[in-house]
């Protein structure tokens, strides 16, 4: 391949970055311009993104330079690397200040001061608004971004604390997340060590991956099917069938991946389980690797969890060396490894396809199906994505068999369900519910409603707002699907009369039009209609044109590539149905 150069140098500081993230392919270079590197070269294009990832969090942004040197490594075309980081939201290719503080401002922060954060810091080139950053249990976030030191994130985040961040003090350390309420799967969590193997072992774990190894991988398929467990991520698809059909595959390649892109806004739960207790997530996912045959797994985990980060690659350095995970694990013949790759602030990427290309190296657009992931996903080879609350069921399914596991929860939403409860509650955190548990009992658990409700946002931003009257409702797959609503990922976020919910709605849309990958025109156009009809709403005083939203609402839905333009009005349509707009 020919590459056209933009002729700029690197810095030493951006080799070293670029060169550690990226190992050097057999290149040669013709004249500074020509480079041929075969089908090595080509092979490490899924490296781009842990590249320019690598510059961006050691030099705090991605020069001309950096976008050659990286060409030359990957042999990856400069005009495609520029497309690929003006992509993400955490990547830049202009200069900035070496600390940068991302402040969310998203639905949830809204009810309880993000907002205000934001304007105490004024008007300032290292400040910038960002969309849910997934605390929401602690009431507001910020997210600092610092060259040549490790990210953190402020929560609660004030305004003080986010500017002495930005002045170079050190952050200070965010007490680790407590669960509000568990059942199952969250019982370690505030128990057992996170950092430790020993004290994950001393609790159970690794229990059921032994009795998995014992059982053959035929036998772990028929449990987890036998449970009847779908996935938690919002789908609601039955896990065992996707196993089934990647472990029957043709294709003797086959991978994993444990979809941790975690960015719907008022979600918390699976970064809770990453942080809190980090091994289960590896020992689940070593489990599933081996029931559909796979050898290498992935984690994705979205870029503002760097703290997650670190204590899953702490368990994959400690579980690799006690030989629970990597080549002849328990002695039992089975090779199964695991990577951790970090989004860099793309909601799209946890559409599965979308994460399949960011991996791969390309834009996160999300893929035409079929073929499905089971027959052709990441690098066109059967893959199985299931998210973190999914797989760490499986330890349980496992330990007890499917058929107790189904005992839990109703016929066709079997087991226990994590909710993500914050905004105008007393006790916002994670609670630990078996299905069928109605939203006002799960309500009682944080401290009961509000005196003054004025509506709650159920499944997130790509959900609906209820009101009281569905203080009754069973969370349950089935009975939510008949009030016309979806748990989506868990989110329960409550607003009271406090909130201006007209602006809650007009941020919903703002973040479906910047986070829509403008692949598809009906997604790409519409969501920039809506927030624009929104607006005109309330800056002035045009009445709002339900029957435009209508009509853009139906297009998306009948003919967007995902589910980003299928669900995009879906909580402005309900807000305009309970006159919160």
């Amino acid at each position: 391949m020919d590459l056209k150069l933009i002729g700029a140098a690197a810095t030493d500081a951006e080799r070293r970055a670029i060169h550690a993230a990226a190992p050097a392919a057999e290149i040669e270079i013709d004249e500074g311009r020509a480079i041929t590197g075969g089908h090595r070269a080509r092979s490490l294009r899924h490296l781009l993104l842990p590249a320019l990832a690598t510059v961006q969090g050691e030099i705090g942004w991605i020069s001309p330079g950096a976008i050659d040197e990286i060409s030359r490594r990957l042999s990856v075309p400069p005009a495609e690397i520029y497309s690929v980081a003006t992509f993400y939201a955490l990547l830049t290719l202009d200069p900035r200040p070496e600390r940068v503080a991302h402040v969310c401002d998203d639905s949830a922060c809204r009810a309880t001061g993000g907002e205000a954060t934001l304007e105490a810091l004024g008007d300032r080139d290292d400040v910038v608004a960002s969309p849910c950053l997934g605390q929401c249990d602690f009431g507001s976030a910020a997210f600092i971004q610092r060259a040549g030191a490790p990210d953190r994130v402020i929560a609660p985040a004030t305004a003080s604390a986010v500017e002495a961040a930005l002045a170079g003090e050190e952050p200070p350390a965010r007490d680790p997340t407590i669960p509000r309420r568990s059942i199952d799967i969250l019982d370690r969590i505030g128990t057992a060590e996170p950092t430790s193997l020993d004290s994950y072992r001393e609790h159970g774990g690794y229990a059921a991956l032994e009795r998995a190894l014992e059982l053959g991988a035929d036998m772990v398929i028929d449990e987890v099917t036998d449970s009847g467990l779908r996935g938690r991520g919002g789908a609601a698809f039955p896990t065992g069938v996707k196993w089934r059909g990647a472990a029957t595959s043709d294709s003797q390649t086959r991978f994993l991946i444990c979809n941790a892109d975690e960015s719907e806004p008022g979600t918390f739960k699976d970064r809770t389980i990453m942080e809190g207790d980090p091994f289960s997530v590896i020992e689940a996912m070593t489990i599933a690797g081996f029931a559909i045959g796979a050898e290498q797994g992935y984690i994705y985990v979205r870029g503002e969890y760097p703290d997650a980060v670190s204590a899953l690659q702490n368990a994959i350095d400690r579980a690799t060396e006690a030989r629970l995970l990597g080549d002849d694990i328990l002695g039992e013949g089975v090779t199964f490894d695991i990577e951790i790759r970090q989004g860099q602030g793309a909601y799209i990427c946890g559409e599965e396809t979308a994460l399949f290309n960011s991996i791969e190296g390309f834009r996160g657009e999300p893929r035409q199906k079929p073929p499905f992931p089971t027959e052709a996903g990441l690098f066109g080879q059967p893959t199985v994505v299931n998210n973190v609350e999914t797989l760490v069921n499986v330890l349980d399914i496992v330990l007890l068999g499917g058929a107790r596991f189904a005992t839990v929860g109703t016929e066709n939403s079997t087991g226990t369900r994590l909710f993500c409860v914050s905004g105008a509650i007393d006790r916002p955190g994670v609670y630990e519910v078996e299905f069928g548990t109605t939203m006002r009992e799960l309500l009682e658990f944080a401290g009961g409603p509000p005196d003054d409700l004025t509506a709650i946002l159920l499944g997130g931003a790509a959900g609906s707002f209820v009101g009281p009257d569905m203080f009754d409702l069973p969370l349950t797959f089935e009975d939510s699907r008949a009030a016309g609503v979806s748990l989506g990922s868990g989110v329960v976020v409550v607003y009271d009369s406090s909130t201006d919910m007209k602006a809650v709605a007009r941020r919903i849309a703002r973040f479906f039009r910047d986070e829509s990958c403008g692949q598809c025109v009906p997604c790409r156009v519409g969501t920039v209609r809506i927030e624009e009809a929104l607006a005109r709403n309330l800056t002035g005083d045009a009445p709002l044109e339900t029957g435009l939203i209508d009509d853009i609402d139906i297009a998306m839905k009948d003919s967007s590539i995902c589910g980003l333009g299928h669900t995009a009005a879906t909580a402005i349509r309900s807000a305009i149905d309970l006159g919160l707009i």
